[in-house]
């Protein structure tokens, strides 16, 4: 792994807490594409999934999401680690196929008469609204080439992996109405469901926000790990020590779930090496301390067989910008990315080996 650090600039997304992969809206907070949806729709091609986007909550407000489409629009993500688990591997009953090409047929119609209804509402806006309409439209293909695959997938076995240990876990958990002992399966359950999903090659990009920060940032962090606040007013600490040391507290136990995932990787063989080193991951933040844009604690991943040089500690030159790693990882995954990508001026020579 790399600790990257100097003074990076964020790119003006939503208030959040660390996330695997990547995220960002463009330059100057413009809303785009996040990093994780341009690798998606590359990577995406062969596999049944173009992407997962899994959360600790459910995050089904724009404030709360992080993975954008082409037009800036938020996707929303799945906290429930049931309706990931079935997703990607519960098959579906012989005497239910029928009634499911049916389901995504009825769907595909409803979208062409929302299709044609909007062309017809079109001619009668002006600029901005045929602007807004035209977004409509992108999101309706998006929709539609969706579609377009579950079919194509609905006659693919899904693949059945080993899932020894997981069977007394695999279960609806309330992260925040829960005691710690679920709060912690919970956490490892979701990274084990991605270990899976990437070693069934059911998707190949992956995005989890594993702290929600919006409306206090989750009370039930003070109760589970007996701190003097919930994680948002921790990092507003105006190093007070007490404050600090449970902020720290609470930050290793983030830290050691992540190692958790990394060693599920590490451990898991993938072709001469294994799934940690053919796979590139971030570990990031949307903002520092007291909100600020800068100083943001970002670690990168995994890699080697992907030719990342890692360094341990790396520091970087005064205000390189987060989008850089992001750029970085998308490279080495074999993304073709934009040169205006962001605000990045390139991938981090420095990890390349």
């Amino acid at each position: 792994f790399t600790v990257l650090s100097g003074t990076w600039l964020e790119n003006g997304g939503a208030h959040q807490g660390p996330h695997a992969f990547g995220t960002g809206y463009g330059p100057k907070g413009d809303k785009g594409i996040s990093a994780d949806q341009l690798a998606a729709a590359q990577l995406g091609r062969d596999s049944r999934f173009e992407s997962l986007i899994l959360s600790e909550i459910d995050t089904t407000g724009v404030s709360s999401a992080f993975s954008h489409n082409a037009q800036g629009i938020p996707m929303v993500s799945e906290s429930d680690p049931v309706r990931v688990f079935d997703k990607l591997f519960r098959p579906i009953p012989t005497d239910r196929m029928g009634a499911e090409r049916t389901r995504l047929d009825q769907r595909g119609s409803v979208l062409d008469s929302v299709m044609t209804q909007a062309k017809q509402l079109e001619q009668f806006l002006g600029k901005t609204d045929r602007e807004q309409v035209d977004q409509y439209f992108n999101s309706i293909r998006e929709t539609e080439k969706r579609l377009e695959k579950a079919k194509e997938w609905l006659d693919r076995p899904k693949p059945e992996p080993d899932t020894e240990g997981m069977e007394k876990t695999l279960q609806f958990i309330d992260p925040e109405n829960a005691g710690t002992e679920n709060h912690e399966q919970h956490a490892k359950l979701m990274y084990d469901l991605i270990a899976l999903a990437w070693q069934t090659d059911s998707t190949r990009v992956v995005s989890h926000i594993v702290r929600r920060e919006l409306s206090g940032g989750g009370n039930h962090i003070r109760e589970l790990y007996s701190v003097s606040g919930n994680y948002h007013d921790l990092t507003h600490h105006n190093n007070k020590p007490e404050k600090l040391a449970d902020l720290a507290k609470v930050d290793v136990i983030y830290m050691k779930h992540w190692a958790y995932f990394l060693e599920r990787l590490r451990s898991t063989p993938e072709g001469e090496s294994n799934l940690l080193d053919n796979s590139v991951l971030g570990f990031s933040s949307g903002m520092g301390m007291d909100h600020a844009k800068d100083m943001l604690p970002t670690v990168m991943t995994g890699g080697r067989a992907l030719g990342v040089e890692h360094q341990g500690h790396l520091v970087l030159s005064e205000n390189t910008p987060l989008a850089r790693m992001w750029h970085t990882m998308l490279d080495r995954a074999g993304v073709e990315t934009p040169e205006n990508f962001q605000d990045s001026s390139g991938p981090i020579t420095q990890l390349l080996a």
